[in-house]
């Protein structure tokens, strides 16, 4: 599959775009199905509008939620042997965002290129020309997708004959649901190839007040954030929600190893939203996303559900945290996804 490139920025490296045109979510639908489960639980993507995604930044400033900080402190140390255990190759970040935690990683490689995926196309040109200005001798490319839809790569000389170095930091993955993370860990690999490598971010188990704290900081952000949902379903969908009749939980949920966040309605009422009446009880939640955390054996089995084998970890000094090295497995040795808890 090819697509035409357009230069961002010149200077000693380009700056390129692939805009694959993403298919845009039908999110009316998409409402529609989560506010009729049982209970009620809405895609966490939804949650990062431009106010959403700014809310967030500020939630990874504050001393509760660690991850950010910690990630960036681990890369920052261990790049060198992260780069040597990586071999030649050119990064791929899937969901690069603001591409910030990528430096250390590329002054450590000094790749040929470096590969951004993300599905806002103005949010991806912003961070390439920002990624181009600190590394002005890497040549990046920035690939508007939905990277869980690629068959493959775009064809492109900066990719052609390449061996390729998948990059998911910020412990992403557990925003799915394990089988759901299996299927994206297929994917990467699908992508990245045989002779593909994954670094990968992995936040894990904890005191449950520590995790609860992380994700209900004593500012408020977290809070925010979660609202901000009830904000954009009002816009763009017609919404009737009242934020102040929702108030924000965070709790460990120990048997399914997650952090599960929600709005709760105070009180009993009717909320119209994607042209239906929604009755909410005293007390009934409404789901805005859950993180899972892994114990290092419970990644690694989720891993090789999805056809991976860990080659390396690194963890910071509590071991909190950690990004695991990951190669694909031989041909025909694949394990059941049920491994995966």
């Amino acid at each position: 599959m090819s697509a035409p490139a357009a230069a961002l920025q010149r200077g000693p490296a380009a700056v390129e775009l692939l805009d694959l045109h993403p298919v845009a979510a039908d999110m009316r639908r998409l409402v529609v199905e989560g506010l009729s489960r049982s209970p009620r639980q809405l895609p966490a993507w939804f949650l990062y509008d431009a106010e959403g995604s700014r809310l967030f930044d500020r939630i990874c400033e504050q001393p509760e939620y660690a991850l950010t900080a910690t990630e960036t402190a681990l890369l920052e140390r261990e790049a060198p042997a992260m780069a040597a255990a990586l071999g030649a190759g050119v990064p791929v970040e899937f969901g690069a965002g603001s591409a910030r935690k990528v430096s250390p990683l590329l002054e450590a490689l000094a790749p040929p290129a470096y590969v951004a995926l993300d599905i806002s196309s103005e949010h991806l040109a912003g961070a390439c020309r920002a990624l181009q200005a600190r590394h002005p001798a890497i040549p990046v490319l920035g690939i508007c997708c939905d990277y869980s839809q690629l068959l493959t790569l775009p064809a492109h000389r900066l990719l052609d004959g390449q061996r390729l170095l998948g990059f998911y930091p910020g412990s992403s993955l557990g925003n799915f649901a394990p089988s759901e993370a299996v299927a994206l860990l297929r994917q990467f690999a699908r992508l990245l190839g045989p002779e593909g490598r994954l670094l990968i971010g992995i936040d894990q188990p904890r005191a449950p007040a520590q995790l609860e704290a992380a994700y209900d900081d004593a500012a408020g952000w977290s809070a925010a954030f979660a609202r901000n949902l009830l904000v954009r379903l009002n816009r763009e969908l017609g919404g009737s929600f009242v934020t102040e009749r929702f108030r924000y939980r965070a709790r460990w949920q120990p048997q399914q190893g997650r952090i599960e966040m929600a709005l709760v309605s105070t009180c009993q009422q009717v909320v119209e939203v994607a042209g239906r009446r929604w009755p909410f009880a005293p007390g009934e939640a409404l789901i805005t996303e859950h993180s899972h955390k892994y114990a290092p054996a419970a990644f690694t089995a989720l891993a090789a559900a999805a056809g991976w084998r860990a080659q390396a970890r690194w963890a910071d000094p509590s071991d909190s945290f950690s990004l695991h090295l990951l190669a694909p497995q031989a041909p025909g040795r694949l394990e059941p996804v049920e491994a995966s808890r």
